[in-house]
């Protein structure tokens, strides 16, 4: 067995399968379900509003107001706009990120319109405005456009006082360069019974709406942390399927999508209860509930959380929450490809931020080379360098296969079409020149994950979405438009290949091996650039390697002669 065909066979599988995955997912048939009766009461504009986690009863007031007004809010990053129906935002645009490169329109990902992907949030409970008050509370607010400064955080306030003497402000607060935003409930309870109320978040989503995730298969949907389980996605199917109902000290609750999430993180100190839904008009919700809290007559109450609306980043999203960081989805080698993008972020912008288990901190920026490109190239050289001595075990077992070829040639000219004598006399062959066929496949499986841990985190990174290298290369995150990263890896692979030994007999795997850059070309056409251009660097590499290793060995043999 020779190693190089090993990793080109299992490189040739990891692209199949991701292949295949993303055909299920475009074709897949869609089954129509029967509408899910609900065991909660919804309001009459057809919001899902969590029953209390207490036993109790409320009434519904009947109190409808008509008008709704939408409030706009422009930070550095966001434009946000709030329904003062229910408080609930239902437009968010990242600013600092195009939906097309070059187009100067900002990316949405909250939106009310038929694609619904909405942040909700309000107050169930035996007096919550949201469960007592037919059709949502109708907030007021001061004005309805809202601009953040530098200077200082920007604090919007929607209120709101029903006829039981309950006065209520949802306060949101936005922070400058943050895509955070901290919604807190003020209760002023000026009535002579004491009100309890719970506070929850949720995130809608429509299950109708087309993935865009292209030829690469990413994941699409909902997740949550807990104490147990601190990274678990629950699918759209999954919320069709089951109702999630699970109670954690802390924890949070996202939807994802390539490149992006939004989450809700509420108190960590609380025990909060996780839930899901899936509604009738075929919308997921996943959310919290924060524990009840109890206002006696003349107090005020306090409860919040903090939701997250923007793109995976990394360090930003690990200093939100504990293992919020999780949803850039680095799949199950997520252990290597974190440290593995911290290296490449700080090759590209030289930014240095270690902190050793808590003992010292080191921080301190270099400049960094200021291109995602050339990080992609300088992080290859590392790793490949990193990984030498496991390459050099596994080219000297080549070349001494390869020293073998005359051998193996003269067994099959002997032998002929008998394909038992043949492989009994290779058998022989390999006992009597010690030779193990399988002794470059241990050093290979070892680099293969660092590999595909690599290959996640250029898939994931945000950075690299819209990131030009140089030349025709613009985006990064999208194919070479003129498919020359490809040809040249294509070209790469054909010189690795002849440069190894072919130990394969049959004439037709033969053949097939021969026609694998031609293969991976094909399929690589359509891949992110810089995937591409990392494993074109990653072969250059591997062929000068070859080199300097067989032509050592050449020199040690002639000398020894």
């Amino acid at each position: 067995m020779e190693s190089q065909r090993s990793f080109l066979f299992i490189a040739l599988m990891v692209v199949t399968y991701l292949l295949f995955n993303q055909w299920q997912m475009d074709n897949a048939p869609t089954i129509e379900q029967p509408a899910v009766t609900q065991q909660t009461t919804t309001p009459s504009n057809g919001d899902f509003v969590p029953e209390s986690s207490a036993t109790v009863s409320s009434k519904n007031n009947g109190v409808t107001v008509a008008s709704t007004t939408l409030v706009s809010i422009t930070t550095d990053v966001l434009d946000i706009k709030i329904n003062t129906n229910g408080g609930d935002i239902v437009e968010a645009k990242l600013l600092a990120f195009d939906t097309e490169q070059g187009s100067g329109i900002p990316f949405t990902i909250f939106s009310n319109t038929t694609n619904r992907y909405i942040a909700q949030s309000g107050l169930t409970g035996a007096q919550g405005l949201d469960r007592v008050i037919k059709g949502r509370p109708i907030y007021k607010t001061s004005a309805t456009s809202y601009q953040t400064s530098p200077d200082a955080p920007l604090t919007v306030d929607l209120d709101y006082v029903d006829t039981n003497g309950l006065a209520v402000t949802k306060r949101f607060t936005f922070n400058h360069n943050s895509y955070a935003i901290n919604v807190e409930y003020i209760i002023e309870n000026n009535s002579n019974t004491a009100a309890s109320v719970q506070m929850y978040g949720q995130l809608k989503q429509t299950t109708l709406a087309e993935s865009t995730s292209g030829m690469l298969p990413t994941y699409k949907g909902a997740a949550y942390s807990t104490t147990e389980d601190v990274y678990e996605k629950y699918s759209f199917d999954d919320i069709e399927d089951k109702n999630l109902n699970v109670s954690t000290d802390g924890g949070w609750v996202a939807m994802l999508q390539h490149y992006f999430v939004s989450s809700w993180v509420p108190n960590k100190t609380t025990n909060n209860q996780i839930y899901s839904l899936y509604s009738a008009n075929k919308n997921a919700i996943i959310g919290f509930k924060a524990p009840a809290i109890t206002i006696e007559p003349n107090t005020t109450g306090k409860t919040s959380a903090i939701l997250y609306v923007g793109p995976k980043d990394q360090k930003v999203l690990e200093s939100i929450e504990e293992n919020l960081d999780l949803t850039i989805d680095y799949g199950f080698l997520f252990m290597i490809s974190q440290p593995l993008h911290w290296l490449l972020d700080m090759i590209q912008s030289g930014e240095v931020n270690f902190d050793f288990l808590g003992l010292f901190t080191v921080a301190f920026n270099w400049g960094g080379v200021g291109n995602w490109g050339i990080a992609i190239i300088i992080i290859t050289l590392i790793v490949k360098g990193g990984m030498y001595p496991l390459t050099k075990v596994q080219y000297t077992s080549m070349a001494k296969m390869r020293a073998l070829q005359p051998k193996i040639t003269q067994l099959k000219e002997r032998f002929g079409d008998d394909k038992q004598k043949m492989s009994q006399g290779m058998m022989e062959l390999y006992k009597k020149e010690k030779v193990n066929p399988a002794g470059g496949c241990l050093p290979l499986i070892i680099q293969m994950p660092i590999f595909l841990a690599l290959y996640w985190v250029f898939l994931e990174s945000v950075e690299l979405r819209h990131a030009p290298f140089m030349l025709w290369v613009q985006d990064l995150s999208t194919m070479d438009p003129y498919f020359v990263l490809p040809v040249l890896m294509g070209i790469s692979m054909f010189i690795m290949q002849r440069m190894q030994p072919m130990t394969v007999q049959d004439p037709m795997q033969q053949k097939i091996m021969q026609y694998m850059p031609v293969v991976f070309s094909i399929f690589m056409a359509w891949f992110p650039s810089g995937l591409v251009l990392y494993w074109f660097v990653s072969n250059v590499i591997s062929i000068i390697q070859m080199k300097v290793i067989f032509s050592g060995i050449e020199k040690a043999k002639a000398t020894n002669n």
